[in-house]
């Protein structure tokens, strides 16, 4: 079956793209473009329709390009970049192919894409950047505590780099902004307790949503949140991996240790009021302190300091939900 991203990546919002042009183009039917395009909606995109004239796109839709992303990654970068149209998890993919350390997969959609605890991940088609990377690390995963930390600091960085402000982490794998979520990060580990360790590191970040895809995201937010410029996608994509590409070898070799003073203060609910809620509802109350050298989360409770590790434990503001 045709796939309707083909087709899409036909279209302009500036002017009308007739059908039989794109049957021409692809070598295919007139209704297997009626049919493909039909099927636009399910990926949030809307069309302008006119008879005996074509189609157009209501808004400008900015696809991932190898060469433009490639062109500006750092010199001699670790990284060996993949782009799909369409994929059930960047994260499954990878594990499921033993993927090559350095490898980095990009997709414009996700169908089953999923955050930490299993929580659905909800991406914009052109407004979305949504990608996995594999990471070989000397060490044991008993040195991996912080990791997720450590990737939020890099994001956040490349976001200031690139003229963004106003948001900043929480504990232990979300980057937010006063309006909501902007990205989430997805870790899993394979390997041995002493080393080496592998870490497929997935990120979601929202640059542009919909109204709708607001609603159907649990308190999202995107870049329009934040004080910036209008998103280029592939030029946040190729900062992000360079970040990446800096601060990983880092870790590898120091550990969360000297990360530990730039994420609490990059850390938005220090000092804060919260509950940890673990998988049997069972609640701790206290007053979020900072963060230790491994990046386990620090709270002064009123019978004494807490120490929670990522693990399959929720974080939440005192009298949120």
């Amino acid at each position: 079956m045709l796939h309707t991203l083909t087709l899409l990546r036909q279209l302009k919002a500036h002017e009308f793209t007739s059908g039989e042009a794109i049957a021409r183009q692809l070598n295919i039917s007139r209704s297997a473009v009626s049919g493909a395009l039909t099927r636009s909606v399910d990926y949030g995109v809307e069309l302008e329709r006119r008879h005996g004239v074509g189609y157009k796109l209501t808004q400008t839709l900015e696809w991932l390009d190898h060469d433009q992303i490639s062109r500006q990654l750092t010199p001699h970068s670790p990284f060996k970049l993949q782009l799909t149209d369409e994929i059930d998890s960047t994260n499954r993919a990878l594990r499921q192919d033993n993927a090559a350390p350095g490898t980095v997969l990009a997709a414009e959609w996700q169908n089953a894409g999923r955050g930490r605890l299993g929580r659905q991940w909800v991406g914009s088609l052109g407004g979305s950047l949504l990608f996995s990377l594999v990471w070989r690390f000397s060490g044991g995963m008993t040195r991996l505590a912080g990791l997720s930390l450590a990737v939020g600091i890099a994001l956040t960085r490349a976001l200031e780099k690139k003229g963004y402000a106003g948001m900043g982490l929480k504990w232990p794998n979300d980057v937010l902004c006063a309006k909501g979520k902007l990205a989430g990060i997805l870790i899993e580990l394979s390997g041995d307790a002493l080393g080496p360790a592998d870490a497929v590191i997935g990120i979601g970040l929202n640059l542009r949503l919909s109204d709708a895809e607001r609603l159907n995201a649990d308190h999202a937010a995107d870049l329009s949140d934040c004080p910036g410029p209008v998103p280029d996608r592939n030029a946040l994509l190729a900062a992000i991996l360079n970040e990446l590409a800096d601060i990983l070898p880092r870790f590898d070799q120091d550990g969360f240790a000297p990360l530990r003073a730039e994420w609490e203060a990059r850390h938005l609910w220090q000092g804060e009021q919260a509950r940890l809620i673990s998988p049997d509802g069972k609640e701790n109350r206290g007053r979020i302190i900072g963060v230790a050298e491994d990046g386990a989360l620090r709270m002064a409770g009123e019978d004494g300091l807490k120490i929670a590790y990522a693990g399959d434990v929720s974080l939440r503001r005192e009298n949120a939900s």
